[in-house]
């Protein structure tokens, strides 16, 4: 049977995440509906990563068997057609070869979590970014996200229903930038690992929000990541602030 790469951007916010679930909304179940009107069956398609609920994504990446020889852009057109009106889009697809594997194949994950630094309640971009009022000091953060880029044991910073087989992995960069936007305030983080724990990348940002915001110094993030303790975590941010930007592959499917 042909494989496709799909290239998804979705909006988190009315998903109970991207794993199908029987009696909740889906991304994945989305996208398998709008593939069985197009080859009648169940289908099953299996992606990058399993984002939470209310998480959304500009590059998520999954891959579908399908029994009919499609070319990419008629299959991309069709499924953006019976996606409707879903917040789900099919930027890309892309014919790849049958050992090729939306979440073992891929060699990297491209993270980004958005904080609106304003004091007014947040309007139009209200489930897109997490809204912290009082102000953060970006260099303080800027000191303790340095204590967490490497190879470490990340057990503080995992949530305690993570699966993972282990709670080591090499966080490659974690970069914090600010930009004055209509809005206001936004200070981006942009996280990039091979593979992330169960609820890492949130665990980072509400525990560098406690640095920003002067109630942690930035020296007690490396405290509690050698505790290697999920007690020693800071608050866990909220989900709606966070995107799946992109995975990378040793050989780009959408070339």
């Amino acid at each position: 049977m042909p494989r496709y790469a799909l290239l998804v951007e979705y909006d988190g916010a009315p998903f109970a995440g991207w794993q199908r679930q029987a009696d909740q909304p889906s991304v994945q179940g989305a996208i398998e509906a709008a593939l069985a009107r197009l080859e009648p069956g169940p289908h099953t398609i299996a992606a990058a990563g399993r984002t939470d609920s209310g998480v959304h994504a500009r590059g998520q990446v999954a891959h579908a068997d399908l029994a009919k020889d499609w070319t990419p852009f008629r299959l991309q057109e069709a499924l953006n057609y019976h996606l409707k009106p879903a917040p789900v889009a099919i930027r890309a697809a892309a014919r790849v070869s049958e050992d090729f594997h939306a979440r073992f194949s891929a060699g990297e994950r491209r993270y980004l979590f958005r904080v609106l630094n304003r004091r007014a309640r947040a309007v139009l971009e209200a489930g897109h970014v997490w809204q912290v009022q009082k102000p953060l000091d970006l260099e303080a953060m800027r000191a303790g996200a340095a204590y967490l880029v490497g190879k470490h044991d990340f057990t503080t910073f995992r949530s305690t229903m993570c699966q993972a087989k282990s709670p080591v992995k090499t966080l490659d960069a974690l970069e914090i930038t600010e930009r004055e936007t209509e809005a206001g305030r936004e200070i981006r983080f942009a996280l990039r690992a091979r593979s992330f724990l169960h609820n890492q990348v949130r665990s980072f940002v509400g525990t560098l929000e406690r640095v920003g915001a002067g109630a942690w110094a930035p020296e007690d993030v490396a405290r509690a990541l050698a505790a290697a303790d999920r007690a020693a975590c800071g608050p866990v941010a909220p989900p709606q602030g966070l995107y799946l930007m992109g995975v990378g592959y040793p050989e780009d499917p959408f070339g």
